[in-house]
C-alpha cells in the first residue's frame, strides 16, 4: 500500500520561510519522480516542482523559481520543499505526489499524499 505524508505546514509571516517533507513508503521510492503541488481555496491544484528520481533534475512552476527548492533523501524515502520569501499569495494546502517522469500535469502522477495547510500571513 503506497502512502505519501506531508508534514511541516503552518502559519507564516510574508518573507519568512517553511521546509515541507513527505516521506513515502510502499513503493520503490529512489525508481520514481516525485512533485509537489499547491491548492489554494477556489482554485484548482497546481504544479509547484519536481524532481528526477535522482534527483538531477527539477523543475519549477515561474510562481516558485528563485525561492522554492526542491531535494529528496533517497535513503530516507523523503522528498522536501524549502519555501523561502514567502507570499500571501503562496497560501494552499501543498501536496506530494511520486510519478513516473517530471511532469506539470496531475495526471502523470499515480500517488498523493493529504496535504500540508501553509499560510502566509501579510
Amino acid at each position: 500500500q503506497v502512502q505519501l505524508v506531508e508534514s511541516g505546514g503552518g502559519l507564516v509571516q510574508a518573507g519568512g520561510s517553511l521546509r515541507l517533507s513527505c516521506v513515502a513508503s510502499g513503493l520503490r521510492f529512489s525508481n520514481i519522480a516525485m512533485g509537489w503541488f499547491r491548492q489554494a481555496p477556489g482554485k484548482e491544484r497546481e504544479f509547484v516542482a519536481a524532481i528526477s528520481w535522482s534527483g538531477g533534475r527539477t523543475d519549477y512552476a515561474d510562481s516558485a523559481k528563485g525561492r522554492f527548492t526542491i531535494s529528496r533523501d533517497n535513503a530516507k524515502n523523503m522528498v522536501f520543499l524549502q519555501m523561502n520569501s514567502l507570499k500571501p499569495e503562496d497560501t494552499a494546502v501543498y501536496y506530494c505526489a511520486a510519478g513516473r517522469t517530471i511532469a506539470w500535469r496531475i495526471g502523470a502522477y499515480d500517488y498523493w499524499g493529504q496535504g500540508t495547510q501553509v499560510t502566509v500571513s501579510s
